[in-house]
């Protein structure tokens, strides 16, 4: 979809945003009587004589799926164009396309919404992902049907930055093996030795977006030197972060401390495999971004030879998740994907995804009215 230009798109997006529900907006007149009937937003037709362009309640965004205890938030925003907000039960892709046939939007949290969502779903104009991924999206199908997708991928940089170095300080400190520890009755410095000096070590980010370049500003106190494997990001956002960029091979031999901050792809999943932890000697590893880009078992054995010393997890391959060796491992930190989470990354979350809807709608809107 592309967005219209030239001087006449910002007189018909005027008209646009003033539209709400119910409400007709005359955008063009000519002698002709014509008398147009009601298309839904995918399908609308120019005409003639009076081309009209309604919004009504029959424009609607379905939610899918969510973990928040109301929609004010995305009814409040949605409400500025015109359009309904429905909220449904959804967890399977058949579920999906049973409640939302006729929907000209997709608010996401996190039901899989596969090919033949978008196959089925002919109004769709625009899906919006709570949350930075959309792994759980196929985007190629939703591109072959002209559907855009949206996230959110800065509303919880801060959150997510401190949590990993929560995880990271933690396991350095050995904070959970002292606290079980003093809490069995026992009383001993040497419980959780050796431990090692956190400054002057090496920090090792696995991607450089806008997460980890808040983390590096984050730990700038803390004398340590900081290098990132980022093929996809440019040099001076490197140098503007005091960042070295580094291989991913030399990160892995150089690096003391691994925060994992890479995308869900292809070429990230299973990126720490048996090979690459063979290859460490006492790091400490931590992940706050999508659990697939660890082999569990593999880092199991690390742990138990020590290649990997200890390890904070936020996410993991399955969630949540099965019976696994590492609920039972010391040196092993696990939380239950909430490095996102502030009552205020909640608030931007919501807002924002219920954003990034309207404004693609808002779009298909003026691309559909400029196109004669």
């Amino acid at each position: 979809m592309g967005t219209a230009h030239g001087s006449s798109t910002k007189t018909w997006k005027q008209a646009l945003y003033s539209v709400g529900n119910g409400v007709l907006a005359i955008l063009s007149v000519d002698t002709a009587d014509h008398d147009p009937p009601r298309k839904s937003l995918r399908t609308q037709q120019n005409y003639v004589g009076i081309r009209y362009i309604m919004t009504n309640m029959a424009d609607r965004v379905v939610i899918t799926d969510s973990s928040y205890p109301d929609v004010g938030i995305e009814r409040t925003v949605l409400a500025k164009g015109g359009f309904e907000v429905e909220r449904v039960d959804a967890h399977t892709p058949d579920e999906v396309i049973e409640a939302a046939r006729g929907a000209v939007g997709l608010l996401n949290q996190n039901t899989t919404l596969s090919a033949t969502v978008f196959d089925a779903l002919e109004d769709l104009v625009v899906v919006g992902r709570y949350g930075v991924g959309v792994d759980n999206i196929d985007t190629e199908a939703a591109s072959r049907q002209d559907v855009t997708v949206v996230n959110v991928p800065s509303y919880c940089a801060d959150e997510v930055a401190t949590h990993s170095l929560s995880l990271l300080l933690a396991c350095v400190r050995g904070i959970p093996e002292y606290d079980a520890h003093v809490k069995d009755g026992h009383w001993d410095w040497k419980a959780c030795r050796p431990i090692h000096r956190f400054s002057n070590g090496t920090l090792g980010l696995v991607g450089f977006g806008e997460i980890p370049q808040r983390l590096a500003d984050i730990v700038a106190g803390f004398d340590l030197e900081v290098v990132a494997f980022d093929p996809y990001c440019d040099v001076e956002t490197f140098t503007n972060h005091d960042v070295t960029s580094v291989s991913f091979e030399t990160l892995v031999n150089r690096a003391d401390f691994i925060s994992i901050h890479a995308p869900l792809t292809d070429e990230t999943e299973g990126l720490f495999d048996e090979a690459v932890f063979d290859r460490m000697d006492g790091t400490i590893v931590v992940n706050t971004a999508r659990g697939a880009i660890i082999e569990v078992d593999a880092l199991e054995d690390a742990l138990s030879s020590g290649a990997v010393t200890a390890a904070g997890l936020d996410v993991l391959p399955t969630e949540p998740p099965e019976q696994s060796p590492l609920f039972d491992h010391p040196n092993v930190i696990l939380t239950p994907h909430a490095a996102w989470y502030s009552e205020q990354s909640i608030e931007t979350l919501r807002r924002e995804a219920a954003e990034g809807v309207l404004e693609a709608l808002r779009d298909e809107l003026c691309n559909l009215t400029a196109s004669d």
